[in-house]
């Protein structure tokens, strides 16, 4: 796969790399739990087919100390029984504002009411803007087409 447009060589996708990375550090540095962060990211990542981030955020996740069995089970969260009723909240929150074109009005109230359970304001804040920043990552990736396979854990930060 031949990447499109190298983010480095463009001053324009540069700025706007530097200003979303900095966006996805304020979500990340949240008292969100970092194993939901991780989990909301990679499934993002897998409805979105973007395999840069889906290769960084299992590699960060396992480096991390999240397991196999998990990692291994992210698509499939509904039927496996290694994810709390926390971490089922937000992947439901996930999948609905990754999927908003296929839901028509978008998030449920249901959803919504779940999520807010489990998590406070803070950490609610912190998990929409953590699902809008995985889908704007997702985008760029895949529109310009970055390759995946060679993230080192960190490397990125």
């Amino acid at each position: 796969m031949d990447t499109r447009l190298d983010p480095t060589g463009s001053p324009v996708l540069a700025k706007v790399i530097k200003y979303a990375a900095s966006a996805s550090t304020a979500a990340a540095n949240s008292t969100l739990p970092a194993a939901t962060q991780q989990l909301v990211e990679i499934r993002a990542s897998q409805i979105n087919g973007c395999a840069r981030c889906i290769d960084m955020h299992t590699k960060d996740a396992a480096h991390a100390g999240e397991s196999a069995t998990r990692l291994n089970l992210v698509a499939t969260w509904r039927e496996a029984n290694v994810f709390t009723e926390a971490e089922r909240a937000a992947l439901e929150l996930a999948e609905q504002g990754t999927r908003i074109a296929d839901a028509a009005g978008g998030v449920t109230d249901e959803a919504w009411a779940d999520a807010a359970r489990h998590y406070d304001e803070e950490q609610l804040a912190a998990l929409v803007s953590l699902i809008a920043m995985i889908n704007a990552w997702n985008r760029l990736n895949v529109i310009t087409r970055q390759p995946a396979g060679d993230y080192q854990p960190g490397q990125w930060g």
